[in-house]
């Protein structure tokens, strides 16, 4: 009886020691290993690994903005990298976005970095413009991946769809690029930072096009989370010219269950450990603390606003 006792006390005690720890999971959720995400996410687990070295830290690979805020409202993650429109249609819950119901357990860490939509295309390829794109062969991102709804918006606005090409191919940034490289496609639609290692990639191996999207198809999208951007000259070998397109806020978001001292920890950490960010990615030298808290989709996390107010952002 002793023995089981001493066993039921060990137990206990092993139980009361699980509880104390919930929070010390950190899982970062980013994208696939060819964008921008993935490379800045592992460099923000290595940041959390110094400010919380008794947490379990780990970069996650995943499909980006859809699958990470789907995993967040589940709990299987404390902080995820996404775009602004995919954040908005979460919180509100478009099924065709590919969100059942809204996502109500989001909370918002952190205004980022803007993604660029580039349109890239073979030179060989004739194509110069969005119409140019009719009857071409063209990748779109993997199936309601932040990317993909990112072409359905554009391509909507400049009067088109999916029917207009001979062929589309669902695939993340890296097969995209390969099936390029092998002459398979045409033209590639990448949402990501500016310098993404796709893109970098394929323009020394063929010679690239970056196709212009004007500041009034932008305006036709009519969702504040698209704005004109302009990718400039020289981003990526033989891109000469500064080339229009469409820009899309990126986003750092958590959820309810990460307590509001995690959340605080992981903000402060992003700021406190920008150079180490840049260090992993160019686009994160247009993160600015200044910026982080404007218009959040959905929701700041208590803990990501209690940093705002220290900081003098949140009044």
């Amino acid at each position: 009886m002793k023995n089981v006792r001493n066993l039921l006390l060990a137990a206990a005690a092993l139980a009361i020691s699980a509880a104390g720890h919930a929070q010390e999971f950190v899982t970062v959720l980013t994208g696939g290993t060819s964008g921008v995400y993935y490379p800045m996410g592992v460099a923000l687990s290595q940041v959390y690994g110094k400010v919380m070295p008794g947490a379990k830290i780990s970069a996650q690979v995943t499909k980006a903005s859809v699958e990470n805020l789907n995993l967040l409202q589940a709990g299987r993650g404390e902080i995820a990298f996404t775009l602004g429109d995919s954040l908005s249609d979460a919180w509100k819950g478009n099924e065709e976005a590919g969100f059942k119901a809204p996502l109500r357990k989001l909370r918002t860490i952190a205004a980022i970095y803007p993604n660029y939509i580039q349109i890239v295309a073979n030179a060989d390829s004739g194509i110069k413009t969005l119409a140019d794109l009719k009857g071409k062969r063209i990748a779109v991102g993997a199936p309601k991946s932040g990317t993909e709804l990112n072409a359905r918006d554009i391509l909507k606005a400049a009067g088109m769809s999916y029917k207009d090409f001979s062929k589309v191919e669902y695939l993340p940034f890296g097969e995209s690029v390969e099936l390029m490289k092998n002459r398979q496609l045409d033209a590639t639609l990448i949402s990501a930072g500016l310098g993404v290692a796709a893109i970098r990639d394929l323009a020394t191996s063929v010679k690239i096009v970056l196709v212009p999207v004007p500041a009034d198809v932008v305006a036709k999208i009519g969702d504040a989370a698209y704005q004109a951007g302009t990718v400039p000259a020289n981003t990526y070998n033989g891109q000469t010219d500064a080339t229009p397109t469409v820009a899309v806020q990126n986003f750092l978001v958590s959820h309810e269950g990460v307590s509001a001292d995690v959340a605080y920890k992981m903000t402060k950490a992003i700021f406190d450990n920008l150079s180490d960010l840049q260090a992993a990615h160019a686009a994160a030298k247009a993160i600015t603390r200044e910026n982080a808290a404007k218009a959040p989709p959905a929701p700041l996390h208590p803990g990501a606003e209690k940093y705002y107010r220290e900081v003098g952002l949140i009044k």
